[in-house]
């Protein structure tokens, strides 16, 4: 039987097109024009995803996730977030919501159909882990309390091992560390990257080659992510953001995060060869900046993301947006500290002026890594 989603919007030429996009791919589709008839209908007919818009009248979405999350049968029902608005923003107010994953407008067909796909696949492992557990709870029941116990370890420890490295996950379960979900205040090294051209490809591409590349490029970036024993906060289609000195401390966070940023390009040259024999151009900016952030959990019981909310992770997106293809660019503060901490002539840097950024008031010194002991 085929998936069913649920498609509100309050403006019906959206609803329409997203919901023969889904049809035209095999899936049952029902619609809603507003956050009070989205939940008369799950009621009525659960669907197994929901695609919400953010700005309705009356109920928002952001109100609609939380009465969804407010029903214990629609505790896993995957909610993506559809927004035209600040998507730094809505990440943070989506996640307080209880949102599963966000969209922006205009909606890529791509990157909608490998959402849906990714989210319904975790849907179903879910609901095959409730059918077995259902079972083993008849057959014995003191069986099912073990079993169940060693499901919800197993959980804990997939969950940590999204952002910490497998050594401290492992440390914070045994109850080995302090609980780095607790809201606190640090000076951590924010890495920023993504791929250039990747829009293009996606609009080009079959969702298959879409994803395909992207499991390539998740894979070769996350091995060096837990090489240097970064925190991944998160990655979305090709973006990815890590940093460095929480929850472990680091006494070397920014000549770690360049080292790690340096093979992550020379990791990337392969692969765009790779990619450019199969007619992809693809290539990736990065950007690091210094600074003090609020990190801890973001979310609610039963959805927990860890999170860093500062200035710094602005600076680093903008800096990563600035970089060219195969380009690393570094704030001021870290080519500071990266003075501090080893010999000039173990790096090199070209100063490239002062930008302006988004969301900056003044223009901001940046610098160009030109080459790297590591690289060598």
């Amino acid at each position: 039987m085929s998936a069913h989603i649920l498609v509100v919007d309050d403006v019906a030429k959206n609803v329409r097109l997203l919901a023969d996009i889904l049809a035209a791919r095999g899936y049952r589709t029902s619609t809603a024009a507003s956050g009070e008839e989205a939940l008369a209908l799950i009621a009525a007919d659960p669907p197994d995803l929901v695609l919400l818009d953010v700005m309705m009248p009356g109920m928002n979405g952001y109100d609609v996730c939380r009465a969804i999350r407010d029903d214990p049968s629609c505790a896993v029902l995957p909610v993506v977030l559809v927004t035209a608005l600040d998507p730094e923003q809505e990440r943070v107010n989506g996640l307080s919501a209880g949102a599963d994953d966000f969209l922006s407008k205009p909606i890529h067909q791509a990157e909608l159909m490998a959402r849906v796909r990714s989210l319904l696949r975790v849907k179903t492992l879910y609901d095959e882990v409730e059918r077995q557990r259902a079972e083993l709870k008849a057959w014995n029941a003191t069986l099912e309390q073990r079993v169940a116990e060693s499901v919800r370890q197993l959980e804990r420890v997939g969950q940590l091992k999204r952002f910490f490295s497998p050594q401290l996950a492992e440390a914070i379960l045994a109850g080995g560390a302090d609980d780095p979900l607790r809201s606190h205040r640090r000076e951590i090294t924010v890495v920023f990257l993504d791929l250039r051209g990747f829009t293009a490809f996606t609009e080009t591409a079959d969702p298959e080659e879409v994803m395909a590349v992207l499991g390539q490029y998740h894979a070769a970036m996350g091995r060096l992510v837990l090489a240097h024993e970064g925190t991944l906060e998160r990655f979305s289609g090709d973006g990815m953001m890590i940093f460095f000195n929480d929850p472990q401390p680091v006494a070397d966070a920014p000549a770690r995060a360049l080292r790690m940023a340096v093979l992550m390009q020379r990791e990337m040259a392969a692969l765009s060869g790779q990619w450019r024999r199969r007619g992809y151009d693809l290539h990736m900016g990065i950007g690091i900046a210094q600074g003090f952030a609020t990190l801890g959990g973001i979310g609610f019981d039963g959805r927990i993301d860890y999170g860093a909310i500062g200035t710094v992770t602005n600076l680093a997106a903008r800096l990563c947006g600035e970089a060219a293809g195969g380009e690393i660019l570094i704030s001021q503060r870290v080519r500071g500290a990266l003075q501090d901490m080893v010999a000039d002539a173990e790096w090199s840097f070209e100063p490239i002026g002062e930008l302006e950024l988004k969301g900056f008031q003044r223009k901001l010194p940046a610098w160009r890594v030109m080459s790297t002991a590591a690289a060598r």
